[in-house]
């Protein structure tokens, strides 16, 4: 197979898609204010062809921040695209359209990944079509998108969670995800006052969570929403470690940006060497594939972020380039088979 990236700094989708012949599937991230303009002039120029879209930045060697991008495979797979509806209810509702997907393109585990743009309630949404995946034993990556707004098939979606089907006609694919954060084993704590509708951690063992936070770390107030960077919180979930990210500071409560119940035994976790650990999961892709037609991975705001701060954006794209052909999207939650993650890397790659 052959993955295109086609780019656009300034918002021109004809730009963008220049070079661009029959693909199998497409996908859009687009800009907040052109999104539902570019779903359009997308499926005019490509009529027919599958695709799913959100708003959010996209990359290969250069990140598209306010413009428009476009990856899209050719030559060599087969692709369904479709949506679930009322995510926020009732997403199972419209299950049977994936199952029927599943089975148009003849998906196997081997060979067959689900990538999937939502527009929130993730948790919720993950745990609905991987009903449906782990029977085969598909995996699935993929992110949210901002404005709350999706698309499939030339058409724009509130309140939904737009995904492809897709399966390699000559080889593997197999989805990854890179944690650059350790635990900080002696910082346990068991939260309560939670609110689950607004992600929110009232306490933690007892006290003020963000009387705890501020403590711990010595930081103001006002650093707790950049400290989060370098020290979110962490969920063990049998040996995965669940990333945390901290949304904002609500009085003496943290929001956060995924789910925290009554009783959850959180950690606190640390950055680790975040340069040594690209190169071990690039050099893990290299044993496992003996060649790669493409990588598209979805990488967190947060890392985008931290990156940027730190001056290795640049670098980490030059550095994934090594792959092959690499693209991607930045995410406001990641998503890797049935689990939602923060401030985290998932990515698919393509023999």
């Amino acid at each position: 197979m052959k993955q295109f990236f086609g780019m656009s700094q300034k918002g021109d989708l004809k730009e963008a898609v220049r070079g661009l012949k029959d693909p199998q599937l497409i996908m859009l991230m687009s800009n907040d204010k052109q999104f539902e303009a570019h779903v359009r002039e997308l499926e005019e120029l490509y009529p027919g062809v599958p695709s799913i879209g959100c708003i959010g930045m996209s990359y290969d060697t250069r990140v598209v921040e306010n413009g428009v991008g476009v990856v899209a495979f050719q030559d060599g797979i087969t692709a369904a695209a479709n949506v679930l509806e009322e995510v926020n209810t009732m997403p199972v509702k419209y299950i049977r359209r994936l199952e029927r997907d599943v089975e148009k393109v003849k998906a196997a585990g081997n060979d067959t990944i689900c990538i999937d743009f939502c527009s929130g309630n993730d948790a919720c949404v993950l745990t609905t079509i991987y009903s449906v995946l782990k029977k085969k034993d598909i995996s699935l990556v993929g992110g949210t998108g901002d404005g709350g707004r999706v698309s499939a098939n030339g058409r724009v979606y509130k309140e939904a969670v737009a995904y492809a089907i897709v399966k390699n006609q000559y080889g593997k694919v197999k989805a990854y995800k890179e944690n650059i954060y350790h635990p900080v084993w002696k910082y346990r704590f068991i939260a309560s006052k939670t609110d689950k509708a607004k992600y929110m951690i009232g306490e933690l063992n007892g006290k003020s969570a963000r009387q705890v936070y501020q403590s711990i770390l010595k930081v103001s107030e006002q650093q707790i929403t950049t400290q989060t960077f370098k020290n979110p919180f962490g969920r063990i979930s049998g040996d995965e470690i669940c990333i945390i990210s901290i949304k904002e500071v609500d009085g003496d409560a943290l929001a956060c940006f995924r789910q925290v119940n009554d009783s959850d035994v959180l950690i606190l976790l640390e950055l680790g060497d975040y340069r040594r650990i690209v190169k071990e999961t690039i050099q893990t892709i290299q044993k496992e594939f003996s060649r790669v037609s493409a990588v598209f991975s979805i990488n967190c705001l947060f890392r985008y972020l931290l990156f940027s701060d730190n001056h290795y954006m640049q670098e980490y794209l030059q550095e994934m380039k090594t792959l092959g052909s690499h693209a991607g999207l930045v995410g406001y939650g990641e998503h890797y088979n049935n689990r939602f993650v923060n401030q985290s890397m998932t990515c698919v790659v393509f023999e």
